[in-house]
């Protein structure tokens, strides 16, 4: 490989997080996951917190182990989930480990923004889905004493970043999911932010996508075995927008799926949709790569599933994803359905007996056997993202011809089977190491080795493994896409 450029992507999930030590040239592109480790929530005083200095650990094992086995390493990324985040005290420290956004904290909080503010103004402005645990109602249910002696508040990716260079600010991509960033101005939404009683002096600086943050801290060194070249780089640091940037499309019409813990379904738009059935149908307006617009829902996605094994696992039954998957592809289609959408789904802990309920609560058969139940969340997530694309296709005016289903969920191949034949559509899964790969084109391009966007997606769909799924029409999904199963 000629003019190669290695960097080490980080890329942290909710339950786990990996560093990719990757080798970009212009023709070709190599990838080793060179370090992996836990995301483990902890719970202080009855509040979910993410446990801030592991992670950091993490991230800093990992780091070494790319510096030892790539000596000419040059940049680093690091993606994350979005909306959580940590507060800076005036002292430059972290104030406290930063809360999981599936605690209850905002229970109630959306609402009554929503009911003050209303629907046409916080949408019209930041253009986002309405989820509970956005950023902005995180801060307004946020302890007082902690807000009053924070002087900054860094999103997770900017957190790790600031933790390993010292410099603030706010990476775009991430910036855009906080409920309190302007998506037609490019900026905080300075004036809304005020109205809800919160405090601007916290809000750093945003920054796009590609910026240098800086080197390694001195202190840090060592423990990397960096020599002082290693370069911190933000990326597109909210892991949807580093999975989007590497979906391996061609051509324009393509819809994409990124399916992990969360499916997040959409198109990429040049420019927001703001409408009345926009905002109805509780679709959001994230900023992606070169000022692209990530239109897209948020769909349960493959926790439920996750969920499930981790309870039967703990009843102490030995299941295998694999025997499982199999099986259920031998249920019924269609005999159990629940609302992927629903909220009943997003606590942890319960989940087969939550999904028997919802099942019960709907007059549906009750899912029993483990296969049965995991029939049940395949064939619901299906439909959830097959209601999704049409809704972002008519909602944007946009034609979708295929679908690209990319991040773990492509290696299910039942539910991307399923998925093409509720859409009607190709499904085309893969790869699977989508957000990683994402993160180290940002960084190659910005080192000058790929030009652009759509050379970055040429150069994934030349040298990664994708397996197409085209619709079957034995069965009919019509009934269940519109409207949603209740």
């Amino acid at each position: 490989m000629s003019e190669t450029f290695s960097a080490a992507a980080v890329d942290l999930g909710a339950s786990s997080g990996r560093v990719v030590l990757g080798r970009v040239a212009p023709d070709q592109i190599e990838f080793d996951v060179v370090h992996r480790f836990r995301n483990e929530p902890i719970r202080r005083s009855g509040t979910l917190h993410w446990n801030f200095d592991a992670l950091l650990e993490g991230v800093i094992d990992g780091l070494r182990a790319a510096r030892s086995a790539e000596s000419g390493l040059e940049s680093v990324g690091i993606d994350t989930w979005a909306v959580d985040y940590g507060l800076i005290g005036d002292d430059g420290e972290l104030i406290g480990n930063p809360v999981n956004y599936r605690d209850s904290r905002t229970d109630g909080i959306m609402e009554s923004v929503r009911e003050r503010l209303g629907d046409e103004r916080l949408y019209g402005v930041t253009g986002l889905q309405y989820l509970p645990f956005n950023t902005v109602y995180q801060l307004l249910a946020e302890d007082e004493d902690r807000l009053a002696t924070a002087s900054s508040l860094l999103l997770m990716p900017d957190l790790l970043s600031y933790a390993l260079t010292g410099a603030v600010g706010a990476e775009r991509t991430n910036a855009s999911t906080t409920q309190m960033y302007d998506v037609t101005r490019g900026e905080w939404a300075v004036d809304l932010i005020e109205e809800l009683g919160l405090p601007t002096r916290i809000l750093p600086p945003i920054h796009n996508t590609g910026k240098m943050a800086g080197a390694v801290l001195p202190g840090l060194r060592d423990r990397i075995g960096d020599d002082g070249r290693l370069q911190v780089r933000a990326v597109a640091s909210h892991d949807t927008a580093s999975a989007v940037a590497a979906v391996p499309a061609t051509a324009d019409g393509f819809a994409y799926i990124s399916c992990g813990t969360w499916s997040l379904v959409g198109i990429e738009l040049d420019r927001p949709v703001l409408t009345a059935e926009s905002v109805a149908a509780n679709f959001t307006n994230e900023v992606g790569v070169d000022g692209t617009i990530r239109y897209l829902r948020n769909v349960m996605g493959l926790w439920p599933l996750q969920e499930c094994i981790r309870t039967w696992k703990a009843d102490g039954d030995r299941v295998r994803l694999d025997e499982l998957l199999d099986a259920a592809g031998r249920e019924p289609a269609l005999r159990s359905v629940i609302d992927a959408e629903s909220p009943d789904l997003v606590p942890p802990d319960g989940m087969p007996s939550r999904i028997r309920k919802l099942c019960a609560d709907a007059g549906r058969p009750v899912p029993e056997s483990k296969p049965a139940v995991v029939r049940c969340i395949m064939d619901s997530l299906a439909i959830g993202h097959a209601r999704t694309v049409r809704d972002a296709a008519r909602l944007s005016g946009r034609d979708v011809e295929v679908v690209h289903l990319v991040g773990g969920g492509s290696q299910n191949r039942l539910l991307a089977q399923l998925t093409a034949d509720a859409t009607g559509l190709p499904v085309m899964a893969g790869p699977t190491e989508a957000t990683a790969l994402g993160n180290l084109l940002v960084q190659a391009r910005a080192a000058g080795i790929v030009d652009g966007r759509a050379e970055a997606r040429a150069l994934i769909a030349a040298t990664q493994p994708v397996e197409r799924f085209d619709p079957r029409s034995d069965i009919d999904w019509s009934p269940w896409l519109s409207p949603t199963p209740k």
